[in-house]
């Protein structure tokens, strides 16, 4: 690598020094090239004397030198704008028509001798031009094959080295690359991002692998020895000089966008874009990656943290994009998995949950899970005791260390077996009805049809088998945590497990309550009805016609369950023909939300984002307290033509949003909703 003579620095020099040329490089010669070959057509016609000054020229001397002087542009253009090199010369093939049409069809002296020569030498040269391009672009792809085959060859020596990140750097590498084409990047930017983030710890060939590998937390030293992989990383690329960023994603990617970053603390613009946009996805990547200490995070948390981490150790454009791809990423597929994920259609448990399924989500939409049940040991006649564990957890995972229990907010409502029993623990109550019937789908002793739906804070499971079927339902405690379904008991082999959901949802009514609804709206209202909003935007107020000065004050409170910074109030901008939210013609528009995030949900919009973080907010864990316990808000709007501007400020967080809408003189609306909050005492100011 040391070598730029090398095939590793020839393919990357190929790769990366592109000649840009001005515009005006290519676009002169074309017009000058239109205008000559016009003269030339039009002075083919003519069949007498030119006059230039005293002088009588022939037409056929005058067109000549006029399309030498066409051929001499063309020839310019084609040397000069090497980006688009064949598509130009064979343009250039065409623009030659005219004039050979002339030749041929309409005077053969109309050119003159010289005129012809130099056409024709001209169409040589222009056939030699492209196949020449051909040839170099057949290396050049072939050189591109190997600069992409001796990096990931190197990014796979780097992550081999080290047990715990495999398939870190191509993780990276794919996340900053969509991060890039988000932000608008041009395709040759986007793979100059993709290779410095697949190169980005190439330093870590220094660091000794006992350190690397070490289980625990590493000593000072160890860590001051960890830290100098960026500028171990950066002085092994420093020879690749024709694509510096190559050098300065390894060694500016642990740079802090406050300045608290090493290894020279350079601070916000100062740091390379690519090395910060390859700081939000390594930080990632690290945080859903399995370590000695622990499984990969559940994406609330990891994405709570890339919240807390916006402006200080994050830039904002390029940490609020990730949030971005977190929230599209609903099946949480981003991420290395967990050792304890049981997935599959076979499973085998010998000790009372020992083993429990990966969760299966419960919502108002029916899951029909099918499976057969046998013991683990037929020879031994123990009998299969299978069961069903309901639970919710951030990572969709049964968890049985106090550690996790906490860090995952596991909560488990209670457990049903085969047979008909139950056991509640965190439910609020459990009821069970057996019928003696069994399923029509189960036609084989052994087998069984489960189906599970959840509506709000109720639950129901049937257990069908062969000759009975068990109905459960299932007061939650409250209507916002998540309910899942892992399959466990003792001495059971469970094979052919098959889940479908259905794509119709249930009705509010399809669950029989046996408990009073859980509400934290039973308060006085003000000028709307006041709203619970259990989970993102499930809940929201009547539309609020927006007209500059308007003002809505409401009373907030996070509701006793929530857990994370975007548990807050948020303001739906959207326009429609009746003023409500799914209404006729509906259209979101943008979304504020009390934490500081902020995006255009319609892409006709635009959002500036100003948010500043006052004397008043301390930290995010004292915000979340300040939501928990309750405060009054008001949100203020100005309107200017297309644009409308929504100013709030709470618990030290000051957020202004300007929203651009593609046109003026729409219906456009304002409404309160949020995730895990209630709002009551909603009040209107013209």
């Amino acid at each position: 690598m040391q070598d730029n003579n090398s095939g590793f620095g020839k393919a990357w020099k190929i790769l990366t020094t592109q000649r840009e040329v001005p515009r005006i490089t290519i676009v002169f010669p074309i017009v000058i090239y239109i205008l000559l070959s016009a003269l030339v057509v039009l002075s083919g016609q003519y069949e007498g004397q030119i006059s230039i000054g005293s002088y009588e020229v022939p037409p056929s001397a005058f067109t000549g030198a006029l399309a030498s002087l066409a051929n001499v542009a063309l020839v310019y253009m084609v040397l000069n704008y090497k980006r688009l090199g064949f598509v130009v010369s064979l343009a250039g093939l065409l623009l030659q028509l005219p004039k050979i049409i002339i030749w041929i069809f309409v005077q053969h002296n109309a050119l003159g001798i010289p005129a012809v020569f130099t056409t024709l030498f001209t169409i040589l040269m222009l056939v030699i031009i492209m196949l020449n391009h051909v040839k170099m672009e057949r290396e050049h792809e072939r050189l591109r094959i190997l600069f992409d085959q001796t990096a990931k060859s190197l990014v796979n020596a780097i992550d081999t080295k080290d047990k715990y990140t495999q398939g870190h750097s191509s993780r990276v590498a794919g996340y900053s690359k969509k991060l890039a084409e988000m932000n608008g990047k041009t395709p040759s930017e986007c793979d100059a991002v993709f290779y410095a983030a697949l190169l980005h710890d190439v330093g870590k060939i220094g660091v000794p692998s006992s350190i690397i590998n070490k289980d625990g937390n590493l000593s000072e030293d160890e860590y001051e020895t960890v830290k100098g992989h960026p500028v171990m990383g950066a002085q092994i690329l420093e020879q690749i000089k024709a694509y510096p960023y190559l050098r300065e994603g390894a060694r500016y990617h642990h740079e802090n966008y406050d300045g608290t970053g090493y290894p020279e603390g350079l601070k916000g613009d100062a740091i390379p874009e690519n090395a910060r946009i390859i700081a939000i996805a390594d930080a990632y990547d690290a945080m859903t990656s399995k370590r000695s200490y622990r499984d990969p995070m559940p994406q609330d948390r990891v994405r709570e943290e890339i919240v807390k981490g916006i402006g200080t150790q994050f830039d904002a454009v390029y940490a609020r994009l990730m949030l971005q791809l977190i929230d599209q990423d609903t099946e949480y597929e981003m991420k290395e998995k967990s050792d304890k994920e049981n997935t599959g259609s076979d499973l085998t448990i010998t000790e009372y949950r020992s083993i429990i399924s990966d969760g299966i989500l419960v919502n108002p939409y029916m899951t029909t899970i099918s499976l057969a049940v046998s013991s683990d040991d037929e020879t031994s006649g123990i009998a299969p005791v299978p069961s069903l564990v309901l639970f919710d957890s951030l990572d969709g995972v049964t968890h049985s260390d106090e550690k996790d229990i906490e860090s995952r907010c596991y909560f488990e409502y209670g457990e049903l077996w085969f047979d008909g029993r139950s056991e509640k623990s965190g439910a609020r109550k459990m009821q069970t009805r057996t019928f003696d019937y069994g399923s029509a789908d189960v036609k084989l002793n052994g087998e069984y049809m489960i189906s599970a739906v959840r509506v709000r804070d109720h639950a129901m499971v049937r257990i069908a088998g062969k000759a009975q079927t068990f109905e459960t339902v299932i007061a939650l405690p409250d209507s916002t945590r998540f309910m899942y379904i892992g399959i466990t008991g003792s001495h059971c082999n469970f094979t052919g497990i098959n889940i479908t959901k259905s794509e119709d949802e249930c009705s509010e009514d399809y669950i029989p309550r046996i408990a009073e609804a859980v509400s934290y709206i039973d308060f006085p209202e003000g000028d709307v009805p006041n709203i619970q909003i259990d989970g993102p935007r499930t809940a929201s107020s009547k539309g609020i016609a927006i007209k500059d000065g308007l003002k809505i004050s409401f009373h907030t409170k996070s509701l006793p369950i929530a857990r994370l910074v975007w548990h807050c109030p948020f303001i739906d901008i959207f326009s429609s023909e009746d003023g409500t939210v799914g209404g006729t013609d509906y259209t979101d528009l943008a979304l504020v939300r009390f934490d500081g995030e902020s995006w255009a949900c319609d892409r006709s919009c635009s959002v500036d984002l100003d948010v500043r973080m006052g004397d008043a907010f301390k930290n995010w864990e004292k915000w979340k307290e300040f939501n928990l316990d309750g405060y009054d808000a008001t949100v203020s709007f100005e309107v200017r033509r297309n644009t409308v501007t929504v100013i709030t400020e709470n618990g030290g967080i000051s957020i202004r949003n300007t929203v651009k809408l593609a046109g003026a003189g729409k219906n456009i609306y304002a409404a309160v909703t949020g995730d895990q909050v209630a709002v009551t005492n909603i009040r209107i100011a013209p």
